[in-house]
C-alpha cells in the first residue's frame, strides 16, 4: 500500500475497467471492479461516474476500506460555458463533492461536455467557443472552485478531454491563463493531450503549481493519424483502440514520471485506460502489468503491494 509521504501516488479508477456510465449493460459490475482493483495491486481509486459505485457514504467507506482502498478524488461531468446550465451542473456537482468528501479526498475531476455524442458520434455543439463563452467559462470555473474549497475543502481539477472545447494545448493554456489558481487546477491527462496534439511533459513544466491530479495514459500514434484522417469521433477512436497499454503509444510514461518529479507537490497519478465496451475478463490482465511497468518507472514502486 502506498504511504501517505510518498510524493506521487499511484492508484486507478473505474475507466480502466472500461466503466464510462453510471449504468450500463457492458460494464464490469462495481462490486468486480473494486475486488479486482484491489488484486491488481492499486492502493487508491477515483470514484469513477456518479452512481457507478455506491453513493451512500457509509456503504462506499465500507467497501474502500474493507478492500484495503483509499479514494483520491470524485469525478463529475458539467457544463461551465454555457450560463442557462449552471443551476443543474452545481446540483450535480454538489452530490459528488459531498461523498468526495465524506471519503477523505480533496479533489474533484470536472470533465467539460464533448460536443459529439460518446457513443453515436454526432455533433451535438460547435466544436469552436466563441469569446463569449470563454469568458462565461472562466468566470464559472473561479466561481466553482471556489466554492468547492470553501464549502467542501474540494479542488477543483478541470480534465481537458478529447472532443471537448478544452481539447488542444492552445484550449488547455486559454483555460490556465484566464482562471484562477487559487481556485482552479488541471487534472492533466496526459492521453487526452496527446490525443489535441498537445505535449504533456511541456505543461508540467510550465503549469507545475497549477498540477496535483493527473490521468496517466497513452494513446496509440496510428489511431491517432486514423482520426485526423477520418475525422473520428473519441468514441469511435477508442473502439479502434486508441488508448493503448504502457509502454505502447504516446507519451512515454518515463517522460511523464520525471517531469512529475519536479513538481513542488504531492500529485496522484490515476491509471486510466479508455476500454468501454470490453469484456469482464479484459481489463485486470492489462491492470496488472500497467502497474509493473509504472513501478519499473519509479512510480508507487516502493510501496505498492507486489
Amino acid at each position: 500500500m502506498i504511504q501517505t509521504t510518498e510524493k506521487l501516488v499511484l492508484g486507478s479508477a473505474p475507466d480502466s475497467w472500461g466503466v464510462w456510465f453510471p449504468d450500463d449493460e457492458h460494464q464490469t459490475p462495481w462490486h468486480r471492479f473494486l475486488d479486482e482493483l484491489a488484486g491488481a495491486g492499486y492502493g487508491w481509486l477515483e470514484l469513477g461516474p456518479y452512481g457507478y459505485l455506491p453513493t451512500d457514504p457509509g456503504r462506499l467507506a465500507d467497501e474502500v476500506g474493507r478492500r484495503g482502498l483509499k479514494v483520491s478524488g470524485g469525478t463529475v461531468f458539467g457544463d461551465l460555458h454555457n450560463e442557462d446550465a449552471w443551476d443543474g451542473m452545481l446540483a450535480t456537482v454538489r452530490k459528488v463533492a459531498g461523498l468526495t468528501q465524506a471519503m477523505g479526498a480533496h479533489h474533484l475531476v470536472f470533465i467539460p461536455p464533448m460536443y459529439r455524442d460518446e457513443k453515436t458520434g454526432e455533433f451535438t455543439e460547435s466544436p469552436v467557443l466563441g469569446d463569449g463563452r470563454w469568458k462565461t467559462l472562466h468566470r464559472n470555473a473561479d466561481r466553482l472552485g471556489r466554492l468547492l474549497q470553501e464549502e467542501y475543502g474540494v479542488r477543483l481539477c478541470l480534465h481537458s478531454h478529447a472532443d471537448s472545447h478544452i481539447q488542444t494545448q492552445a484550449e488547455i493554456e486559454r483555460f490556465l491563463d484566464g482562471t484562477d489558481p487559487e481556485y482552479v487546477s488541471l487534472c492533466l491527462d496526459t492521453g487526452h493531450v496527446a490525443y489535441g496534439g498537445g505535449d504533456a511533459v511541456d505543461l508540467i513544466r510550465r503549469y507545475s503549481e497549477r498540477i496535483g491530479y493527473v490521468h496517466i495514459k497513452q494513446m496509440d500514434p496510428e489511431v491517432l493519424r486514423q482520426k485526423d484522417a477520418e475525422k473520428l469521433s473519441f468514441g469511435e477512436a477508442v473502439k479502434r483502440g486508441v488508448c493503448v497499454e504502457p509502454p505502447a503509444g504516446e507519451p512515454a510514461p518515463a517522460a511523464v514520471v520525471d517531469a512529475l518529479r519536479e513538481v513542488d507537490a504531492r500529485v496522484f497519478v490515476i491509471v486510466e485506460q479508455d476500454l468501454y465496451p470490453c469484456e469482464p475478463e479484459v481489463p485486470m490482465p492489462i491492470a496488472v502489468r500497467t502497474r509493473k511497468y509504472l513501478n519499473s518507472c519509479g512510480l508507487g514502486a516502493r510501496h505498492q503491494r507486489a
